[in-house]
């Protein structure tokens, strides 16, 4: 053992209890760094009309509100075109974003951030197609409440649904415990289940091995329908700006926000065998 190396084990970061070594800190990926990987522009593109028969209903579970448009603003406009009918499901109401804030204390997060989604579902031009629910679960404590998480699904899902959820390794705790839950009710019950990747863009890296990319799927976004989502992430107010209470910096930079608003949505799928 040479003198330098005892020092640099206090160097190595432990990986986190949840999410391992999927954290989201910094800057992340640059939003160039994907534009210009080919590997991405390859991916075989999810076919609505064939995979999304009109007359079965979508459900779409959003760890937080803001999570479903961030992640499915080009395919939940895709869907409602498609004539689906979709259930929005916020699994928390966000309210723990803006600790210790004068603004946004979870008081009024819990009524702020669901009326912002109601908003931004507005602006996709889907709101009538689109029923919203709570179920109310503990804004960064859903790892811990999964079990509760798993008998509410019981009284919500029906047997031909599809299900839209996070990547079950996106990233964030609530995320990851969110598409495990929903992951898993999916193959118990043999209902079509898509991930969709949200703050992986982050953490991730172009053909990263973290990511199954064996079974992803590609949905493209029209210049109208990246111009809706676009319009539709500004709604979430309370996440854009400034905390002037605190003085904290947006909980989506401008970076998130440039990296989520490509025209591109990626969703992974395996067939239930």
């Amino acid at each position: 053992m040479s003198a330098h190396s005892a020092p640099l084990a206090h160097l190595v970061k432990p990986e986190h209890p949840i999410v391992g070594d999927r954290v989201i800190e910094g800057d992340g990926t640059s939003t160039d760094a994907w534009q210009n990987w080919q590997g991405l522009h390859d991916l075989p593109r999810l076919d609505i009309a064939k995979n999304f028969p009109p007359q079965q209903r979508i459900c779409v579970f959003a760890p937080h509100p803001d999570d479903e448009i961030l992640g499915c603003g080009g395919l939940l406009q895709r869907l409602a075109a498609n004539g689906n009918p979709i259930v929005l499901v916020h699994v928390t109401n966000g309210t723990q974003s803006h600790p210790d804030s004068q603004i946004y204390p979870p008081r009024l997060l819990d009524t702020i951030r669901p009326q912002e989604s109601l908003a931004a579902l507005e602006v996709l031009g889907i709101a009538q197609q689109v029923t919203c629910m709570s179920l109310a679960l503990t804004d960064g404590d859903v790892f811990a409440e999964r079990a509760q998480f798993h008998q509410k699904l019981a009284a919500i899902i029906q047997p031909d649904d599809i299900l839209i959820t996070p990547f079950v390794h996106d990233g964030h705790p609530d995320h990851e415990a969110t598409g495990q839950v929903v992951a898993a009710f999916a193959k118990q019950h043999q209902l079509a289940c898509y991930q969709v990747l949200i703050w992986a863009w982050h953490w991730a890296k172009p053909a990263d091995s973290r990511i199954p990319w064996h079974c992803t799927l590609r949905v493209d976004l029209t210049p109208e329908q990246l111009q809706r989502k676009t319009e539709a992430i500004a709604c979430f107010k309370s996440q854009i700006t400034v905390d002037e209470s605190t003085g904290n910096p947006p909980i989506l930079s401008a970076q998130t926000i440039a990296r989520i608003s490509q025209p591109w949505e990626v969703y992974l799928y395996e067939p239930q065998s």
